[in-house]
This record gives structure tokens, sequence and C-alpha cells, in this order.
């Protein structure tokens, strides 16, 4: 594919400022952050510094990044920006943390929560910095509003005229590949800005990088610092990083290599095992019994097998009430594919259970990125008919993020 114009303009601009990893570059991972220090911090030399960032902006001895940058006098760290669920990660989903002072540093912290184009501007403005950078943990799945985080504020900080530096981290579930539906357009949201694929297999350098080359109007200027020591193929426990839940929801890795499949539903009445200790591994409802993990089982899905489960969220749907479901047990990662298990276990949940139905707001659309789902679905399409029915937009996108990959 021939590279576009945005492309070739994102490839000028979208540097990796450190330099990319090489053969040499073996050992343990080192990460976007770990590498700009270990260069004293010359990236950011003399310039008015605000960071976008939350509890998982940690350095390997799980410090927190802004008291690093804020305690070495090579930094001019003058703002911090939270996003959804906040700078210090105290709010649960749909929430911030709002504008306050930072009680272990005294830096101004400013919520970037819901805010996109001239409004997110005049923030960075109103923080007097000229150079804004992200780092913050993903989940590797369209809609994990982080990511969108970084699209809003790249294009914000080209309206206000501020530098833009990314900070990469691994993508948790690995690199290998892009997976599920594309997005269309009409339903874009905060879940889902622009059309990518519903589980991407790149990290935040590498998105950062894609959308400046496909989906920015003007490309912010943009720099990357890259990780060492990272494979395409690697899950997080390959890192040697702590892990920081990047939300409330997300407790563990495991949470995350199920979370692109299991997520959707979040947009039915089913439990998405909100309120318990395995969010998003627990899936259930009232009336439910062990035909569904029977049924879920006799897909043959590949990588994973499912137990009947019953559980009592503490908060969020069927709060305090006993329901019936499934647990999600993968016992091959390599060979387990979340959106087609989450599919499958539509599928089958629609058909075990007479009370199955979509949120009335037809959210599940929004996640999905289009009304595709949905209907066939409702229409009694298994799951390789419905997996089968996004196989040509994959592919486009496919060829489009090859273009954009930094790493092996």
């Amino acid at each position: 594919m021939h590279l576009s114009r945005r492309a070739l303009l994102a490839a000028a601009t979208a540097t990796a400022s450190l330099g990319p990893p090489t053969a040499a570059a073996t050992g343990r991972l080192r990460t976007g952050f770990e590498r700009l220090a270990a260069g004293g911090y010359a990236l950011l030399d003399g310039r008015r510094v605000g960071i976008v960032t939350n509890p998982t902006g940690i350095t390997r001895d799980v410090r927190h990044l802004v008291d690093v940058m804020h305690a070495d006098p090579r930094v001019r760290l003058t703002a911090v920006f939270g996003p959804e669920h906040g700078f210090r990660g105290t709010a649960q989903a749909g929430g911030s943390e709002g504008r306050y002072d930072d009680p272990a540093t005294g830096l101004p912290v400013y919520d970037t929560y819901l805010k996109s184009g001239r409004p997110l501007a005049d923030v960075f403005t109103a923080s007097g910095v000229d150079t804004v950078v992200f780092d913050i943990q993903d989940a590797g799945a369209r809609f994990y509003t982080y990511i969108w985080t970084l699209y809003d504020c790249m294009e914000a900080a080209q309206l206000a005229g501020k530098r833009f530096v990314v900070l990469d981290r691994p993508n948790p579930v690995t690199g290998r590949a892009a997976l599920g539906p594309v997005l269309h357009k009409e339903f874009a949201t905060f879940v889902g800005r622009q059309p990518i694929a519903q589980a991407h297999g790149m990290t935040v350098a590498e998105l950062a990088r894609l959308f400046n080359g496909e989906f920015l109007a003007t490309p912010v200027p943009l720099e990357t610092v890259l990780m060492t020591g990272w494979k395409r193929r690697d899950f997080y426990d390959a890192s040697g990083l702590p892990w920081v839940p990047p939300s409330p929801n997300m407790p563990t890795p495991d949470t995350a290599l199920v979370y692109s499949g299991t997520c959707m539903f979040e947009g039915t009445n089913l439990s998405e095992g909100r309120g318990t200790t395995r969010p998003f591994e627990l899936l259930g409802a009232e009336g439910i019994d062990g035909r569904w993990a029977a049924a879920a089982n006799g897909l043959g899905l590949p990588g994973v097998r499912f137990r009947e489960a019953y559980f009592a969220p503490t908060f969020s749907k069927f709060q305090g009430r006993t329901v019936g479901g499934v647990q999600i047990h993968v016992h091959d990662r390599a060979a387990f594919d979340p959106v087609r298990t989450g599919i499958g276990l539509l599928v089958t949940a629609r058909k075990v259970w007479d009370g199955f139905a979509w949120r009335s707001d037809d959210w599940i659309d929004r996640l999905t990125g289009s009304t595709r789902v949905r209907t066939m679905i409702d229409a009694g399409a298994g799951t390789d008919e419905v997996t089968g029915a996004w196989q040509e937009e994959l592919a486009a996108f496919r060829r489009i993020r090859k273009e954009y990959l930094l790493y092996k």
C-alpha cells in the first residue's frame, strides 16, 4: 500500500525521539519513560511540561513519574492532566476528579475527561505549558477511553500550538494482530472516535502515529519515545513491570486479556462482572443456569473454557442479588481470540436465556461500531457468520495499521 499524504507527513513528525529499538537492545524491557529519564530528560530541556497520566504512570520501583519528575531539577513540570477515573484514579467509570492541586507536589491538576477540541485546547493554554507529555497504560481495546484521551489531547495540542510527546508502554495483550469489527464513523463516541479495530493490537506510540497520519485534520508536532526489549508477541507478564489497575475494573492483566470481547456485555442486560473481584471474567444475570456454560463450551472456541458460576455483585447491575452465568478460563492465551469469544457468548446467551435483551439505548452499537452485531444476532446468526461479516473491513484496517508499527 502506498503511504497517504498524511502518512508521509506523520512519518516526518512522529519520529522515535530516542531512536527505535535495535537488535542490540536486548534484555529487560525499558519503557519510554525509563529511556527519557536515562537520557537526562534532554527531550524536555528548557520546556514547560504538562503530563497526561494516571496511577499507571509509574517507574519500575512503583514511584509515580509525576513525583519523580517534579523532584528532578532537570525537568520543569508545571501541570498534570487527568483522564477518566482521574489522575490518582479515585473515580469509577464515567467519572473524573475535577480540577484541584495535587497534595503531594502542589502541581495544578486539570480534568480532561469529556473535553475535546477547542475547550481542551483552552485547558492546555490556561495551564501555561508548551509541551504535553502522554504516559498511560492502555488495555488494548478500542472502547478503553485512554486512547481517545490521547487522540483528543493530540488534536487539542495542535490547536493550542503545543508540542506533543508520547512515552510508550506495552500493549498488555500483545501487538500480534488486530481483531474484531472496525468502527463505522457514524457511531463515533468517546468509546471509539475513529475507525480502528475493536482489539487494535498497537501500542500508544503506534496509535499516536496512526492518529497523526490518518485521522487528524492537521497533524500535531509529535515525538515518541519508544520501548526497548518489547516484542509484539509479548504478554504483559513478560515485561517484568508491576501492574497497576489502569481503571477500577481492570484489576489484572487477565482482565485486559478478555476485555475486548466481554466488554460487549455492557451493551446488554447481563452483568459484565462489575462489583465482583473478576470483572469482565464473570458474566451473568438472574435466571441463567448451567445451560449457558454448556452451550458456550459446545462452540469449541480456541484457548478458553467456561465454568458455570454464581455471584452477587456489590454494585452496578444486580447489586446485592445472586445471579447465574459463566466464568471465563483462558487456558491457552496464544490461541485465544477475545472478540470471537465475546460474540460466541452473546450468541449462546440469547439462545439459552429468554430474558436476554440489549440495553435500550443500543449501547452495543457504540461498542461494536455499527448495528451489525446486534441485528445479526437478533436474526439468529451464529458465531462464524457474525465474525465473518467484518473480515473485509478488518483486512483493510490491518493494511493501514502495518504502516505505523514500530516493533517486531
